[in-house]
């Protein structure tokens, strides 16, 4: 194998390597952030627990 071809080629697979490490990154502080959303919603009542309905028609 020719030298280009051989660096070539590790070069591709770091920047894979970096693609990936960045996109996990990014998940990441997405699912954080998203955790912290959800944290901070205050429970909502159940919209007809409780009441009753007249089905009849």
């Amino acid at each position: 194998m020719e030298i280009n071809t051989i660096m070539s080629q590790q070069l591709l697979e770091l920047q894979q390597t970096i693609q990936m490490s960045v996109l996990n990154k990014a998940m990441h502080a997405d699912t954080e952030g998203l955790t912290q959303l959800l944290a901070s919603i205050p429970e909502a009542q159940h919209p007809y627990l409780g009441k009753s309905f007249d089905v009849s028609v």
